[in-house]
């Protein structure tokens, strides 16, 4: 509790490196055991030099969420359950929440309400889960049997990108031993464009995927879901959403427009530890033919008691036979937050992300490089050597915490708006901090 009290009014960046702690945790392990308190104490004590003020509502690096009270709280009981929360029968009250969970999901995405999902450990997975199954579904379709014979031989497997598509797509991709993928032109957003995706499409044949995205890393633009789906499904592709963040702009109406078509997609990755603000960690693929979702990830063996006529065991929608119960914390998070609450949340994400964006226009020498769509904000101080000086300076001030990137061959702070308690003092504090970052390089 006393982290947590802390959080509001520590230095956001950790004041200690890795290798400073490793020798504290690497001393000699002791030959007597030690009282269990103790030990949480000691850990607690020699951990605090080294902690992220990640829950801070003035942390806005990489695209890292908060947490909601309820899901802190849902997240410890599923630690005190310690279910292993892979089958119906064994663990029937978690993989009813998380059941109950996933329905929540696809109604406030509107997604197709009989789709799969399984909760992973993070959209990484969630986008292995998705592509996945959407491999095993091409290759079923091309006759091909992928259990049996393995990749060697197989019908080839074109999958299309976004120039600007996350890298964990390509890293998917080689888990799934896919070859690299056809990258297709975007805009100036990073938004692809479904013009040069039909002329590549038309210029190559066989089993394809087009992965979309939803929310792109810097610009938070969204692709042309609906009119790329369309252009894919007149291929026979099997169409994946990479939607670690973005996804959850089809839950308010002030943002959905942006992903008309969504629900056409075959398959969607996104992460609750991000928008929804749940613990880490937690990712959720969902696939709109479960049945070929069970077909790749399902196991069956004597000793498991499998759910055969119903919606199916929790270990036939993920990678692992052993897991945490994630989808618990995402069930609490949504009932504590209601519809309303959901798309609040959304929304004032979004709303943050612009009075950031508007505030940091006013600095002088400030320039916002995107078109604020969503929650990210990318902004350049001229040239990339102040930009990075502004950077490593706002850093080590501690009151806020903006990570740096490079995007359009230029060095950037990059600013993600994921965190729930993010509110007017945080912005405000938060803006004064790169004005005193700026100032001191004139």
């Amino acid at each position: 509790m006393e982290w947590l009290e802390s959080v509001p009014r520590r230095h956001v960046g950790p004041r200690a490196h890795a290798d400073e702690l490793a020798s504290v945790f690497s001393a000699a392990l002791q030959d007597q055991p030690m009282n269990p308190a103790a030990v949480i104490d000691e850990l607690a004590a020699l951990a605090e030099p080294g902690l992220m003020a990640m829950p801070s509502g003035r942390f806005f690096g990489w695209v890292i969420g908060g947490t909601l009270p309820a899901a802190l709280a849902a997240d410890w009981l599923v630690s005190a359950w310690d279910q292993n929360a892979a089958m119906r029968f064994a663990t029937p009250a978690a993989a009813a929440i998380e059941e109950g969970a996933a329905a929540w999901v696809l109604e406030m995405l509107g997604l197709p309400a009989d789709s799969g999902v399984g909760f992973t450990t993070g959209a990484t997975m969630a986008n292995f889960v998705g592509l996945g199954a959407g491999r095993k579904y091409l290759m079923q379709r091309a006759g091909w049997d992928l259990d049996a014979l393995g990749l060697s031989g197989a019908p080839r497997i074109t999958t299309y990108v976004g120039q600007e598509r996350h890298e964990v797509i390509d890293l998917v991709l080689r888990y799934l031993g896919l070859a690299a993928p056809v990258v297709i032109a975007v805009d100036d957003q990073g938004r692809l464009r479904a013009d040069a995706l039909a002329e590549a499409m038309e210029r190559t044949g066989g089993p394809a995927m087009v992965c979309l995205q939803a929310g792109n890393l810097h610009s938070g633009s969204f692709d042309p879901i609906g009119e790329a789906s369309a252009i894919a499904h007149r291929h026979d592709a099997w169409v994946h959403v990479d939607g670690a963040f973005g996804l959850w702009a089809a839950a308010s109406p002030l943002y959905d427009r942006r992903l008309a078509g969504l629900e056409t997609a075959d398959s969607w990755a996104t992460d609750a530890h991000k928008t929804l603000n749940v613990p880490y960690d937690c990712g959720l693929a969902i696939v709109s033919r479960p049945d070929a979702l069970r077909e790749a990830f399902g196991v069956h063996t004597s000793y498991l008691v499998a759910d055969a006529e119903g919606p199916g065991d929790p270990f036939e929608r993920v990678p692992e036979l052993s897991r945490r119960a994630r989808g618990v914390p995402v069930w609490a998070a949504l009932r504590s937050l209601g519809r309303s609450g959901t798309v609040a949340l959304v929304e004032r994400l979004a709303d943050s992300a612009r009075a950031l964006a508007e505030g940091l226009a006013r600095i002088p020498g400030a320039e916002v490089l995107n078109d604020v769509v969503f929650t990210q904000v990318c902004v350049s101080f001229g040239d990339d050597e102040r930009t990075r000086r502004v950077t490593d300076r706002l850093i080590a001030d501690g009151t806020a915490w903006m990570s740096g990137s490079r995007w359009h061959d230029r060095e950037v702070l990059r600013i993600s708006v994921s965190n729930w308690s993010t509110d007017d003092e945080d912005i405000a504090l938060s803006l004064a901090a790169v004005e005193r970052a700026a100032a001191a390089d004139p």
